[in-house]
């Protein structure tokens, strides 16, 4: 089944972010680095959802260069998908532009793939399935 899986906020400060959050009364995760990436994230439970704050660790990487040009706001949309292999196939299929031709693995053991906003309506579209 698909479903709403998180909503990625780029932010210039995980501290500040997280503040907001908690003072709102949620409850946040302890923050974790995914290195690949070069962020530092946490996640936000809401509903069946989550909000990922994402600070950059690096001046080079994608958080830090959307920060630059949009500054701090709605990074992407990431939908949890049934079978990820399957869906990545079938959008290659139908000429559907990724960001990576790779299934990449991240928090939690999530894999992940990107779909580029040329081929999602404007949108950074994560597709994600829950560690096998």
């Amino acid at each position: 089944m698909f479903s709403i899986d998180h909503l990625g906020i780029a932010v210039k400060s995980l501290a500040a972010a997280k503040g907001f959050y908690e003072k709102l009364g949620l409850t946040v995760s302890p923050e974790e680095t995914v290195e690949a990436e070069q962020v530092r994230l946490v996640m936000v439970p809401v509903g069946e959802s989550r909000l990922e704050l994402l600070e950059p660790t690096s001046e080079s990487s994608a958080i830090a260069k959307f920060l630059a040009k949009r500054g701090e706001g709605l990074h992407h949309v990431s939908l949890r998908v049934p079978n990820l292999t399957s869906a990545v196939e079938k959008l290659k299929r139908e000429g559907v532009r990724l960001v990576s031709e790779e299934i990449k693995i991240g928090v939690g053991g999530h894999h992940y793939v990107f779909v580029h906003p040329s081929s999602a309506g404007g949108v950074l579209l994560e597709l994600v399935e829950a560690s096998r």
